[in-house]
């Protein structure tokens, strides 16, 4: 029991060290290789601490390895630009002047559902709310926003990229009738619609693929 305790004690101040040396970035917003490295080194410093057959030596040779693997990819990011968007990624503007853009939100694996939950992280309720808004390559969300927001009514999202919601349809009174109606009305179908949201008050927000987004109104039944 002893033994374990002095491993420990060892393996816990050398990781301390090793992340004061590593940088803030590894207790705040890390990027892709810092997430990876931190899950290296909690890795390499279980097994030493749990298996005592194993020389203490070793895992803190490994650990320190694998600091000098960051420090020279932190360099490589630093001195060369196409380097550090290999390594770190790039923002992706997934909101501009014309609304969502689809092929970024593909391309960072997420739909509209997901963008919404972000930006009301971020305190934007509405897609219109923002000129443009970024996933930055840590993952977080920005947004350069615009000086009035719209409306005080939670939005509904009724159709995500080509998918609607049944219970967000049937929650506002958009049955399949009046949907296909409004639809019509807009010259769309279903599979070429990004993003269909609408508020207690009747604002939709309606983007096409391909085309700009609209700021619509509509009855709705109830208010939420």
């Amino acid at each position: 029991m002893a033994l374990i305790f002095i491993r420990t004690t060892i393996i816990f101040f050398t990781l301390l060290l090793i992340m004061r040396l590593m940088g803030k970035s590894q207790i705040g917003e890390m990027q892709p290789f810092e997430f990876v490295i931190s899950l290296l080194i909690a890795e390499l410093a279980c097994i030493p601490m749990a298996d005592t057959t194993i020389p203490l030596l070793y895992g803190i040779i490994a650990i320190v390895t694998i600091f000098i693997m960051h420090e020279i990819v932190w360099l490589l990011n630093l001195w060369f630009k196409p380097m550090k968007e290999i390594i770190s990624g790039k923002p992706s503007v997934v909101i501009n002047k014309d609304g969502i853009d689809e092929y970024q939100l593909k391309k960072n694996n997420l739909d509209v559902s997901d963008l919404i939950e972000n930006m009301r992280t971020a305190g934007y309720f509405n897609l219109d709310d923002v000129y443009y808004g970024l996933y930055e390559a840590n993952g977080s969300f920005s947004a350069l926003e615009k000086p009035e927001k719209a409306g005080y009514s939670l939005p509904l999202i009724l159709i995500d990229r080509g998918k609607p919601d049944k219970q967000n349809l049937a929650r506002c009174g958009f049955d399949k009738d009046v949907l296909g109606k409004f639809l019509k009305e807009q010259n769309a179908k279903e599979s070429e619609v990004v993003a269909m949201t609408v508020n207690g008050d009747g604002r939709v927000y309606f983007q096409k693929r391909g085309e700009k987004y609209k700021i619509l109104n509509v009855e709705v039944n109830g208010q939420w």
